[in-house]
């Protein structure tokens, strides 16, 4: 059973920054494509950021410039490196892999077979 375990979420002013982590046990999936999403109340799921087999990065545009995905192999873990956080920001974390191929960005949810159970993220105003 694969399960992504995210941590790190909490409460923060804004402007502040935060640093979210996504364990996956398994030297399997280290070099999984892995991304984060997140889901706002009364909102859907949207796409955060993604990290794919050979590193490469994408970002959602309210994002870009201010957070980093990242990934360490060794401790199979990747990180959402969250700088100057937004109010808009507020919503439940989600850290997702798959172990599939695909020729386009990896920024669909559908893409995602394994998910974890998520982190809460606030930020004040």
């Amino acid at each position: 059973q694969v399960q992504p375990v995210e941590s790190g979420g909490g409460l923060v002013q804004a402007g502040g920054s935060l640093r979210l982590s996504c364990a996956v046990s398994g030297s399997t999936f280290s070099t999984y494509p892995k991304a984060w999403f997140r889901q706002a109340p009364g909102k859907e799921r949207e796409f955060v950021a993604t990290i794919n087999w050979n590193g490469y990065t994408d970002y959602a545009d309210s994002v870009k410039g201010r957070f980093t995905i990242s990934r360490d192999n060794a401790k199979n873990t990747a990180y959402l490196q969250m700088n100057s956080l937004e109010p808009e920001d507020t919503a439940v974390y989600f850290c997702a892999l798959t172990p599939r191929y695909y020729s386009d960005t990896y920024a669909s949810a559908g893409q995602y077979d394994y998910w974890g159970q998520g982190t809460q993220v606030t930020v004040s105003s």
